[in-house]
């Protein structure tokens, strides 16, 4: 039982350092790249507004991907682009469905608007703003721990506390082993009685083989006494 929980301590412990991990990537990657996250070419993102209600709400987690051609955009898309915003020194990504592709003067441009707006986007979204384009993947509410552990606050409390402790935890594992290397190995019960054990047969064998080696004598021979009688008369 100890040691099945001990091995489940173990794993959990990594899966928390993993998760750990992907997050300061996409911290550092956000930091670089004007607060989108980018992870192999996934960028997860926080919904910040009720515009594209009902196909994903504010606080969600969705995943808009890297684009390789633009011309595969088609109406219906959902895509992630800059806006002209600015908020907290960085700029804005909506993300919004084309509802209309346009040629303006040789160069392809996108109509967009929100699901849950009546009206369409005021601007036209060219090539050179589109982040990506939403794979459909959505997890409620996960957006707003997102947006936490990218605060200095939830940094500090998620993901470099929890990396500290585990690298003391695995550094004090290891001086253990070496400590328990260092010193004679304790013998259990059933070790002590199988060595005695072993002790026994090796004394009785030892004792056959003396007996075995030890020369015969010849039994004693017994002694007739002869009582003479004498018919002196």
């Amino acid at each position: 039982m100890k040691k099945a929980l001990k091995i489940a301590g173990s794993v959990l412990a990594w899966i928390l350092l993993i998760f750990a991990l992907l997050i300061t990537i996409m911290v550092f990657t956000s930091d670089k790249n004007n607060g989108v996250p980018s992870l192999f070419g996934r960028m997860p993102m926080t919904v910040e507004s009720a515009s594209m209600e009902p196909t994903f709400k504010e606080g969600d987690l969705i995943i808009s991907k890297e684009i390789d051609d633009i011309n595969d955009l088609k109406v219906d898309d959902v895509i992630s682009f800059w806006t002209n915003e600015i908020v907290e020194g960085q700029n804005v990504v909506n993300t919004h469905r084309i509802v209309e592709i346009k040629d303006d003067n040789g160069t392809k441009a996108f109509v967009t608007k929100g699901d849950n707006n009546e009206n369409n986007d005021s601007y036209l979204v060219y090539p050179s703003k589109i982040v990506g384009k939403w794979t459909g993947t959505r997890l409620g509410g996960v957006g707003k721990i997102l947006k936490f552990l990218k605060t200095k606050t939830g940094f500090l409390v998620c993901i470099l506390i929890p990396m500290a402790i585990f690298f003391l935890f695995e550094l004090f594992k290891l001086i253990m082993v070496i400590v328990q290397m260092k010193q004679p190995a304790k013998l259990t019960e059933n070790d002590e009685e199988e060595i005695k054990k072993r002790a026994i047969e090796e004394y009785l064998a030892e004792q056959q083989k003396l007996k075995e080696n030890q020369p015969q004598q010849d039994p004693p021979q017994q002694t007739q006494q002869q009582t003479s009688t004498d018919n002196a008369e």
